[in-house]
Formats: C-alpha cells, structure tokens, sequence
C-alpha cells in the first residue's frame, strides 16, 4: 500500500511541478518526472515528513521534481 501512495504522491507532484515550471510534456515523462523527485525530495526531506505527516511529503515531491525539472532542461535536452 505504501507504494500505490508513493506513485499517487509522485504523479501529483510531477503535474503540479511541470506546471508551476510552465514545461510542456507528455504523461509518462510527467509522471516520471514526479516519481523520480518525489523520491529525491523524500530523501531530502525525510525530517520534514516526521514532523508534518503527508503534506509535507507532497511538498517535497514537488520540490524533489522541480529540481529535476530544472536538471533536465538544463542538462538533459540537447
């Protein structure tokens, strides 16, 4: 069950992230792009999630993936 959330958390935090980025792209890079951050913010902000509880779990996916985001439009698209 963890990880049914942790795909929810991640696609939200991938649409969320691509749009507040204003990046146009398609499902399965959204959804990818949100997985993999949110696995990088929930890394980064474990502490945050122990004290917050989920909201601060989907705040850090966000986060996780708009630094993604960021890392692949500056380094992955050539």
């Amino acid at each position: 069950m963890p990880i049914i959330t942790f795909l929810i958390i991640g696609t939200a935090a991938g649409y969320l992230a691509t749009r507040l980025m204003k990046v146009n792209t398609d499902i399965p890079t959204t959804i990818a792009l949100g997985i993999f951050g949110a696995l990088i913010g929930g890394l980064v902000l474990r502490f945050l999630i122990s004290v917050m509880g989920l909201m601060a779990g989907l705040v850090g996916a966000v986060l996780g993936a708009m630094a993604l985001i960021w890392a692949w439009q500056r380094w992955g698209r050539r």
